[in-house]
């Protein structure tokens, strides 16, 4: 069994953001040589997640308002006496989670006709990273 690990950095310009990662994904597992096996993509941040999605934009503006409309970026969060201001970040984190795990097949990502990898950023304008770790044969 093989293994293989590349990172993705992120620095975006708004707070919440939705990034398009399947190419990326795509040419680590080229790069990793791995024909049939696993990836997994994990957010490194707990106010950022990992998922796989339709890479439609009225779906990801659904997606926005839904995320808003449980975990409201305008609530007072216990976790703010801290001294923090991202409590809807963490939040947001925990509903759409922090990594997919993926099929790999005859060396390429093995998604569904519309399946796409996305990085959601919920507490953006700093440096975050991903972790992209391959295993197989």
């Amino acid at each position: 069994m093989k293994s293989y690990t590349d990172y993705l950095w992120f620095n975006t310009a708004h707070r919440r953001e939705y990034i398009n990662i399947t190419p990326q994904v795509e040419r680590a597992v080229k790069k990793s040589g791995i024909r049939e096996g696993l990836v997994l993509v994990s957010a490194m941040h707990i106010t950022a997640s990992v998922y796989v999605n339709d890479d439609e934009s009225g779906l990801i503006n659904d997606i926005d308002e839904w995320l808003e409309g449980l975990a409201p970026s305008d609530k007072d969060y216990q976790h703010h006496r801290t001294g923090e201001v991202n409590g809807d970040a963490h939040l947001k984190n925990l509903i759409m989670h922090h990594q997919v795990i993926l099929p790999i097949t005859d060396g390429r990502l093995d998604l569904g006709p519309w399946q796409q990898v996305f990085y959601g950023e919920f507490d953006g304008k700093r440096r975050k990273r991903v972790v992209i770790k391959i295993i197989g044969e």
